[in-house]
């Protein structure tokens, strides 16, 4: 057994900054269709709670880094556009090919570029609307048979399900929702 280093209240803050609602989890039982539902959901309402999010944010306050070394809340809002369209093009490669490798990519190097540190947050936001609704829409019409699919992700040397996937983008979705809804909370905005 190992034992575990006692977190600092430093270390413990800058958690809670990083991941407000907690580190990913992956959940047993991945193919209950409660859960499945419920996964669905997030991924579905995620357009709305990040549009609700922002709403009323300043140029300057979307150029406002989440936490101290993170990414501005406008690097966030691109970031999750395109983090759900690589997601999105993984579920559709897992559904067309047989144990497909996905291609990973350097999410900070992404997030550097002008089209995520410069770029009006409202481009990314009609993207995810798109998106989000042809997502689910997919996701809903997955057979049980389906669901369990898999691609292999050479970067971590693992193999994903579509449940397991679909969970991890319901935590992505609520995770960087929670970034800019604690960042507007500590800054009173």
């Amino acid at each position: 057994m190992s034992e575990q280093t006692p977190q600092t209240p430093e270390s413990e803050q800058s958690e809670h900054l990083r991941y407000p609602i907690g580190r990913y989890e992956a959940p047993g039982g991945q193919d209950d269709p409660e859960r499945l539902e419920a996964w669905i959901e997030d991924i579905r309402r995620l357009p709305d709670r990040l549009e609700e999010a922002i709403e009323g944010l300043s140029e300057e306050q979307l150029d406002t880094p989440y936490r101290p070394g993170g990414w501005t809340v406008r690097q966030v809002v691109h970031h999750l556009a395109d983090s759900h369209m690589n997601a999105y093009l993984r579920l559709k490669f897992a559904l067309t090919e047989d144990g497909p490798t996905i291609k990973p990519y350097e999410e900070s190097d992404w997030a550097k570029l002008p089209d995520a540190s410069t770029l009006a947050v409202g481009a990314s936001l009609i993207l995810l609307r798109g998106l989000h609704t042809r997502w689910t829409f997919q996701l809903e019409s997955l057979t049980p048979e389906q669901w369990q699919r898999t691609f292999y992700h050479p970067e971590n040397d693992e193999w994903t399900r579509l449940d397991a996937q679909t969970s991890h983008y319901s935590w992505h979705s609520r995770h960087h929702t929670a970034h800019i809804a604690a960042l507007r909370e500590r800054s009173g905005w």
